[in-house]
């Protein structure tokens, strides 16, 4: 029994690196629990202790237990007993340490470990080692929004997996790769790297990246505006996530993007209803609409009330991996439910706690995202006038004040939509009667437009949307058009130029041509596809038709 306890034996090393690389997750699972007795005994001195520690990180971070676990673990290892390992046991010791950084969402703390890690390449023997540093060290990138740093490594780990023999490994890396190339606004490439990943990893039972696979694609479907297809995603991420464990982070991120995706779906309900009212009265007829009006409210409670309780157990969960950037995105995520509803108070309130955990983190990402909220708020408070017109000034300052601020911390990032929609914010709330700064409402939109080049039909394109009518004139002349004759034309190239215009033309003979594009590709003598290809981007015409 005395050598069961100081021994750790190659074979299991062995056998936990082969599972980790077929992505044999169920037999991982097996051979750790029938070593369990490995998690109480292990003395710093045995032969193999530190690397057993490397490869319990690899299988906390695939879903095996929880973090406590390896942090009790690695406080088995003091300075000194560091010290006196050898090298490759010290790097698996690091690896660990930056795993459980990462876990526990201190990408600043994690990054050293790795970038050890990878300066030591050279030395290292066990080569898959350097891929899943790589791996690591491209999460914590993303996790910061640097996502020219992160799609670098990501791209290194699974160039490195697939040298090594391990397609099973690559894969969980393009799921990574894709997500990062769909944050940099690469939709096409991103789906085709994701469906590849899919393939290879489909019949294996890694729950978790299974789940994270089904919730990039809801992720990428919600931004098409296919909300229903969206909901269908989510719930096959959140089935497979609970096929590991009922309280996993990534379970609470799919928790909360199902209820960002719910609220929508409410706000759009709430549109339709709003449309419809206005529709009956202006012909007179206010009567109710009957079933189908019941009906859509019916749906629309049931949307609020499911988001609700999805941002509760989100909460939960994070909560219990003491997840501060999970925390700040639920306060967030329940902000925008009461602000939906005028509830300004409470709205404001979960705004100011999310800039809160965003402040003492120093996470950029929730900073920008919290600050665009108060911002929104500030401005509804001014439309309403809550607090009677002598109050109206301080709601302005306040927001333009939000909205800068939420300009600077998401240029922090390399995150493209998330400055998007911070200019866009700034110049709505410079289009304020307080302000009525046209120009730098201009110029916002400009810098938002060039910067969702996607074809995009979410809530961020209708915010666009509504900046570009705010900001034009009562007159006949496009401001656009008014700017680029006095040579105004910002950073843009000509062949950019070339494109706007392209977008104010367009549109205008459609209209007036029945909205027929060989019509259109007929009168200005260009091709039908890009005649098509513009008013999908405008959203006049959904793509396909």
């Amino acid at each position: 029994m005395a050598q069961r306890k100081t021994e750790v034996p190659d074979a299991l090393l062995n056998e936990l690196k082969e599972h980790v690389a077929a992505r044999q997750v169920s037999q991982g699972i097996a051979l750790l629990d029938s070593h369990a007795h490995l998690f109480k005994s292990l003395d710093p001195e045995q032969r193999n202790a530190a690397a057993f520690a490397g490869y319990l990180a690899q299988w906390v971070d695939i879903g095996y237990r929880e973090p406590a676990l390896l942090e009790r673990l690695l406080a088995r290892f003091p300075r000194q007993a560091r010290a006196r390992l050898p090298l490759c046991d010290y790097l698996q010791l690091r690896m660990a340490e930056g795993l459980l950084a990462l876990l526990h969402d201190e990408p600043d703390e994690a990054l050293p470990h790795f970038d050890l890690v990878l300066s030591m390449q050279d030395e290292i023997e066990e080569k898959e080692l350097v891929a899943i540093a790589q791996f690591w060290n491209a999460r914590c990138h993303r996790k910061k929004g640097e996502y020219d740093e992160a799609l670098k490594h990501a791209e290194k780990a699974r160039k490195f997996a697939s040298s090594l023999g391990f397609p099973k490994m690559a894969a969980v890396m393009q799921v990574l790769e894709s997500w990062i190339l769909f944050q940099k606004g690469h939709l096409r490439d991103a789906t085709r790297i994701l469906d590849q990943a899919e393939q290879v990893l489909r019949h294996t039972d890694d729950h978790i990246t299974l789940g994270n696979i089904y919730s990039a694609h809801g992720r990428m479907i919600r931004r098409q505006g296919r909300y229903n297809e969206a909901l269908k995603f989510f719930t096959r991420a959140i089935d497979e996530f609970r096929k590991r464990s009922s309280e996993h982070r990534n379970l609470a991120r799919s928790l909360a993007n199902i209820a960002y995706v719910q609220r929508l779906v409410a706000v759009q309900i709430s549109k339709e209803i709003d449309a419809e009212s206005a529709r009956r009265r202006k012909t007179g007829n206010v009567s109710a609409s009957g079933n189908k009006k019941q009906r859509q409210r019916e749906i629309y409670e049931h949307m609020r009330e499911q988001a609700f309780a999805n941002l509760e157990q989100a909460e939960r969960i994070y909560r219990h991996h003491n997840h501060h950037h999970g925390i700040g995105s639920i306060y967030e995520n329940r902000g925008l439910l009461y602000l939906d509803i005028g509830d300004l108070d409470n709205a404001g309130s979960q705004a100011a706690l999310a800039y809160s955990v965003g402040k003492e983190e120093d996470d950029f990402i929730l900073m920008a995202r919290s600050r665009l909220l108060q911002c929104t708020i500030e401005n509804a408070k001014l439309e309403e006038e809550l607090e009677g017109s002598t109050q109206s000034w301080e709601h302005a300052h306040a927001a333009r004040e939000y909205a800068r601020e939420a300009l600077e911390a998401a240029r922090h990032t390399q995150n493209q939509r998330l400055i998007a929609r911070a200019h866009i914010r700034r110049g709505l709330t410079s289009c304020n009667p307080f302000f009525n700064d046209t120009e730098d409402a201009k110029h916002c939109a400009d810098a938002a437009n060039s910067l969702l080049r996607a074809v995009d039909y979410d809530d961020l394109w209708e915010e666009l949307q509504l900046l570009k009518q705010k900001i034009v004139p009562k007159g006949n002349i496009d401001p656009v058009l008014r700017s680029w004759s006095q040579g105004i034309t910002g950073d843009k190239s000509f062949q950019e130029l070339a494109e706007q215009f392209a977008e104010l033309v367009i549109p205008k003979v459609w209209e007036k041509e029945g909205k027929k594009v060989s019509r259109v590709a007929t009168r200005l003598s260009i091709s039908p596809k890009k005649v098509r290809r513009i008013l999908v981007r405008l959203g006049k015409i959904k793509k396909g038709s």
